[in-house]
């Protein structure tokens, strides 16, 4: 007779599912209405699982099944076997399997970063047992980072790296992918997934922003100086790639400077140490440069000298008559320090009916009134000085007739001549403010490089393969790194619902354009694409083609029947991962036809028919195993397997007829 044996099954891995027991060579469970955290403590320390983190009844695992072995077992935590602690003895009770107990212990004791310039950052370990083992780079991703850079008190993550390459390094691996929703307290607490055959090339450098932090450097007063922002426990220089004075005026609130006076470039830009991308959107009202609109995709890397700069108006003491700030005020270059407040006039300008940022008609503010600008003579150098004058970027189009549709009111220029270098556009050669002989079909209007749209091509507007509008072109998005949360980032972005897939099939096709981005990293915060992490701007981010992103938005309440004379009856299919796929008939009765009914608006089931009643379908079998009580409102409600179902085919497609 062998020894008596201890599992855990149908979790993500060997360190969480259902108990089981193996005892006179045959396997059954452990039934347990008063299941605690003490009895799971001793199944994971028995197994040499780390700690419980969670201690489950009622067949959170599925039911098992065999004989009942332990029933009411009572645990102190500190037994070495889970038949050591207290029970009625081996088979004392048949127990119904819905009651089987289920566990999921953390499989590690402890985390930390090595390796880096700082506590907050560097290569990611766990401690399993005695040994500390190194987490691959394709087990994690940024909200996984979020969690550990939280447990660790470490503020915020700010980047994923590829760390090291293990070559013929023999060291101990963590086998399980992290899947953290992103509000867990300990990574522990994540759900995990096993991939036994998934290849480790490099281990995981994670970067927590330490305990945040931002300050001016280098200035003559406390309020003037290079900006600097605290991540991962260094102080870094922000780059000044779409710095204006807005952004300025909200940091120096934040530091109760005041507000922003002048962003002087080539001043207190000597600076060493790391350089960070973000970019900050503001309006002029925030208090605070977090409040700010943020775009981090694709911005490019900066050099030291390229460093954001902000003289402030100094501390509250003085009150000074202040302009209001908009994202049109620029600054001439070597204006003393001593002016005090420089102002733009009244003037300010806009874009207006281009679907976001960056594109639009041309519109200027001038005595209290809004107007258009005329094309006559209208080319890319005046286009160029409107883009520059807005950060965004260079200009791409210079439209003519109207193109962003027609204006009302005034007219305010026309025949402007700009050479392109003009920091205003007011500042260009033109006719005077208000001569024109023109109407508004003739407003002026722009495309400038920075404005950024997506789409999904070769599919629906909620399928396809991803492209993304940048610099006046549609080009790529590749998938390297890419999770499920971005794709859900995209649907969100496109008005596509909540939920969103990457589709592995390729049948949307190859791209031609360029193939903009790569490594891209959303996070739940993000509520548009645009705030999410990636690489710069590279028209060949991808090795090659098969690189490109495909992603299906998937409604998750997507249910049809086919094949039967009208919508209340035939054979069961589903939309998922961008597909439509059928049923296995395996355990399929009543109960899940009638919720089938029931979602589909089609009363209750008159029967639910196996075989393939109304047909065979094509295309995956997305579910078998299906058991409804009978009362959810989806299938989806329901306990099922998921995914690529092995042990059917389209033989034993499931059906309904609903009444």
């Amino acid at each position: 007779e062998g020894a008596d044996e201890l599992r855990l099954s149908n979790g993500t891995g060997p360190c969480s599912g259902r108990v089981e027991v193996k005892h006179e060579e045959k396997w059954g469970t452990v039934c347990d209405g008063d299941w605690t955290i003490e009895d799971a403590e001793v199944v994971c320390k028995q197994l040499r699982c780390g700690s419980a983190v969670q201690a489950l009844n009622r067949a959170p695992f599925g039911e098992g099944s065999g004989p009942t072995w332990l029933y009411r077992v009572d645990c102190r935590g500190d037994e070495s076997t889970l038949w050591n602690c207290s029970h009625p003895g081996w088979g004392s009770f048949n127990c119904p399997h819905y009651f089987d107990t289920g566990v999921i212990c953390s499989g590690f004791s402890g985390l930390r970063l090595t390796g880096g310039h700082t506590a907050c950052s560097g290569h990611l370990k766990v401690k399993q047992e005695k040994t500390w083992a190194t987490v691959c780079f394709s087990h994690i991703d940024f909200k996984t980072a979020s969690v550990i850079c939280n447990e660790l008190e470490c503020g915020q993550a700010v980047d994923i790296l590829r760390g090291t390459h293990f070559g013929d390094r023999h060291e101990l691996t963590w086998q399980e992918e992290f899947h953290c929703v992103g509000n867990e307290t300990h990574l522990a607490h994540c759900p995990r997934m096993l991939h036994r055959n998934k290849t480790c090339s490099h281990d995981a450098t994670v970067i927590c922003s330490g305990y945040g932090g931002y300050r001016l450097a280098n200035g003559s007063t406390t309020c003037s100086g290079r900006v600097e922002l605290l991540h991962g426990g260094t102080w870094g220089t922000l780059c000044d790639y779409l710095w204006d004075l807005p952004a300025a005026t909200a940091l120096c609130q934040q530091l109760d400077c005041g507000v922003a006076l002048l962003i002087p470039r080539d001043r207190f830009v000597d600076g060493n140490g790391p350089v960070w991308r973000d970019a900050f959107h503001c309006e002029g009202t925030e208090s605070c440069l977090w409040d700010c609109a943020q775009v981090t995709l694709g911005n490019p890397t900066c050099s030291a000298r390229e460093a954001a700069t902000v003289i402030c108006s100094g501390k509250s003491g003085t009150q000074l008559m202040l302009c209001k700030t908009f994202h049109s005020q620029t600054v001439p270059t070597g204006v003393a320090e001593d002016v005090g407040v420089i102002c733009s006039g009244d003037r300010q300008i806009r874009l207006v009916n281009g679907t976001k940022r960056c594109a639009g008609r041309v519109e200027l503010y001038h005595d209290g009134i809004w107007g258009t600008i005329c094309d006559d003579n209208w080319d890319l150098s005046d286009a160029n000085v409107v883009c520059k004058q807005l950060g965004c970027g260079h200009a791409i189009k210079a439209f003519a007739s109207a193109h962003y549709g027609k204006g009302s009111g005034q007219i305010w220029l026309d025949d402007v001549n700009c050479t392109g270098a003009e920091s205003d556009l007011w500042a260009c050669p033109s006719r005077a403010w208000g001569q024109h002989n023109c109407q508004h079909k003739e407003d002026a209007g722009v495309l400038c490089s920075e404005f950024l749209a997506l789409r999904l091509m070769n599919g629906n507007d909620c399928a396809g393969r991803l492209e993304v509008f940048y610099n006046g072109t549609w080009g790529s998005i590749c998938s390297n790194r890419m999770s499920q949360l971005t794709a859900i980032t995209v649907c969100k972005h496109l008005n596509c619902g909540d939920g969103g897939e990457i589709a592995t099939d390729f049948k949307y096709g190859r791209g031609s354009g360029p193939m903009w981005l790569d490594h891209i990293e959303c996070t739940e915060q993000h509520s548009s694409l645009w705030q999410c992490q990636s690489d710069p701007w590279d028209p060949q981010s991808c090795d090659n083609r098969a690189e490109e992103t495909h992603i299906s938005c998937t409604d998750r309440e997507k249910l049809r029947v086919i094949g039967g004379k009208d919508g209340c009856s035939g054979r069961v299919e589903i939309w998922h991962q961008g597909s439509w796929g059928t049923v296995c008939d395996d355990s399929w009765d009543v109960a899940d036809a009638n919720v089938v009914c029931r979602q589909l608006g089609c009363g209750s089931a008159v029967s639910a028919l196996s075989e393939a009643a109304f047909g065979e379908g094509t295309g995956p079998i997305w579910l078998e195993e299906v058991h409804c009580k009978g009362t959810e409102l989806s299938l989806w409600d329901c306990p099922a397997n998921t995914l690529f179902c092995k042990n059917c085919d389209h033989k034993e497609d499931a059906a309904v007829d609903c009444s």
